[in-house]
């Protein structure tokens, strides 16, 4: 026997036993079906859509800052400036 007739009644084996293989699966499946009887649908419930409300929100208003908490951010602003800047 040659080795390409060899190698060509393999692939045909390998091609037969999976047909043979997908067939007993398939036979297999449909036994366990029967078995099981008729197939009762289950009914689908919708599912109720809630409407998300929009609740208003207050504005805030600026609160503006006093004469002495503006003093202290411009004295803040100031030494860092002057931090900076020093002797090389």
């Amino acid at each position: 026997m040659s080795h390409s007739s060899m190698l060509k009644t393999r692939r045909q084996r390998q091609k037969n036993k999976k047909l043979l293989d997908g067939a007993a699966k398939k036979a297999k499946r449909m036994a366990k079906q029967a078995l099981a009887g008729p197939v009762v649908k289950k009914e689908k419930v919708k599912k109720v859509k809630v409407k998300k409300e929009k609740v208003a929100t207050e504005k805030v208003k600026d609160v503006k800052l006093t004469k002495e908490e503006l003093g202290r951010q411009d004295a803040k602003k100031s030494s860092a400036g002057a931090g900076k800047k020093g002797a090389p």
